[in-house]
């Protein structure tokens, strides 16, 4: 209706909103030396090597999460439950200096984070407890260092390497608690001193 009123009127129609691989897609690009298009073609590109070397983690992500936000953010990825979203950090999917693998593997640990609390929502269980989360963070890791091992070698290498120190390290760094506020503050000035 809201469309067809708008071209009667002489305006477009509004652009359909984004999907990717299924997955509403909602960009928030505040860095003017980043491409739209060069940042949705990487997350493309992620979203692929996740259907094909581990399409049942896609699903789950089909199914757990309404959208994937991409915006600057103080870390690679994360879950936000609330909204039942996942979060890519922009200026992580602009590099070219890494492959897809690393973003996809951050993709899909956000996911089973979205997974996790489908599940918790589903049986009635609140917010984690704090060992929970460890426990929780270790799962996502597995999960990555299973989905680097599927793919090709050349692939996979950093992303298995990555999983490894991270299952390695104790629980408190594992999941570390984390001053949103202060990470924020720091990336500001970051981005501040880029200008």
């Amino acid at each position: 209706m809201a469309s067809w009123l708008s071209r009667l009127l002489g305006g477009s129609a509004p652009a359909a909103p984004l999907r990717l691989h299924g997955i509403p897609v909602a960009l928030r690009n505040t860095h003017p030396a980043i491409a739209d298009e060069a940042v949705l073609e990487r997350l493309a590109e992620s979203l692929a090597l996740v259907a094909t070397y581990a399409p049942e983690r896609l699903r789950h992500m089909q199914r757990d999460v309404r959208a994937i936000r991409v915006e600057r953010f103080p870390t690679r990825g994360a879950f936000l439950p609330g909204e039942r979203v996942i979060l890519t950090e922009l200026t992580f999917l602009a590099r070219r200096d890494i492959s897809a693998a690393p973003v996809a593997s951050s993709i899909l640990h956000e996911g089973v984070h979205a997974r996790v609390h489908a599940f918790r929502a589903r049986v009635g269980r609140g917010v984690p407890a704090a060992d929970d989360m460890a426990r929780e963070e270790r799962l996502c890791r597995r999960a990555e260092l299973s989905f680097g091992r599927r793919l090709p070698p050349e692939l996979g290498a950093p992303v298995v390497e990555r999983a490894l120190a991270s299952l390695a390290l104790a629980d408190h760094h594992v999941a570390p608690t984390v001053d949103w506020a202060l990470a924020r503050e720091r990336q500001e000035r970051v981005d501040r001193g880029k200008r």
